[in-house]
């Protein structure tokens, strides 16, 4: 396998997510979790499926794919994410890992998964082609990513960072516009045709996520993800400037008792590798 340098927007989503596994699990750990039974299907992973999930997380998909009868394989680039996945499934192959270079020859599994990954590598066609030579001819690949334009709930987070005039910092790199791609069911299904597959589609999954003013805050205040390198980076002044505008911004989706309901939208795209004639 060819080494691949990891650009700046790799950097930094590694550091985005060193020692965040805890805060994840039960903020947007539990967000993330909704994707999973459509990806497993799209995915096509059953009984005796031998399945790689990427970007395993704490290990939600790869446990949904483990009650499913599959073999699973998972992979995170984040320490502690890999280890909480090893004992969520204890018959789990799980590796410290990452996107655009796995750890596996050409074919090995029947079935790739990545519940949003692909939002956090830096060449997201380089990593589909990863994706697809890991998969033998005919296996089948299935991806989500968060839709663009962002779903009011999805936006909620950034519009507070805004409404307090925060910038994005330097160190915190946008993807460069080479490697970006319309986050719509046409742009996500271009794409998995660019990277070869066949049989592909697109669809998009939408759905109310259940929370409170406090389980949602807790994980950019703890630094996790891009939104939370934003929050945390500025200081103890700034940060408590977006929490208060985010606290504003939430009550339109307070359900009268204490939560948020707050509208996400995601792609689920598929696709199939091609028969070797």
């Amino acid at each position: 396998m060819v080494a691949r340098v990891q650009t700046p927007f790799d950097v930094s989503e590694r550091r985005a997510w060193v020692g965040s596994a805890a805060a994840y699990e039960t903020g947007f750990g539990r967000l993330c979790a909704y994707a999973v039974p459509a990806l497993l299907e799209a995915g096509g992973v059953g009984p005796g499926t031998r399945v790689l999930d990427v970007g395993t997380g704490p290990g939600a998909v790869a446990v949904a794919a483990a009650a499913r009868g599959a073999q699973v394989v998972a992979v995170d680039a984040e320490p502690g994410m890999a280890e909480r996945a090893a004992q969520a499934v204890p018959d789990a192959f799980v590796y410290i890992a990452a996107l655009p270079q796995l750890p596996f020859g050409d074919g090995k599994f029947d079935a790739v998964v990545g519940n949003f990954v692909l939002n956090h590598v830096g060449r997201p066609r380089v990593a589909l082609a990863e994706l697809r030579r890991v998969t033998r001819p005919g296996g089948r690949i299935a991806v989500t990513v968060w839709a663009v334009p962002a779903a009011s709930g999805q936006a909620l987070l950034g519009r507070a960072v805004a409404a307090a005039g925060v910038p994005r910092p330097a160190d915190v790199p946008a993807l460069a516009p080479e490697d970006d791609f319309p986050r719509t069911e046409e742009g996500l299904t271009a794409l998995l045709n660019e990277a070869g597959l066949v049989e592909t589609g697109c669809r998009s999954l939408v759905w109310s996520h259940h929370t409170t003013l406090e389980e949602w805050w807790q994980g950019p205040a703890a630094g996790v993800a891009t939104i939370g390198r934003i929050v945390t980076g500025q200081g103890a002044e700034g940060a408590e400037r977006i929490r208060q505008q985010f606290a504003s911004l939430a009550e339109e989706f307070t359900d009268g008792n204490g939560g948020l309901v707050l509208p996400h939208r995601a792609l689920l795209a598929y696709g199939r590798v091609r028969q070797v004639a």
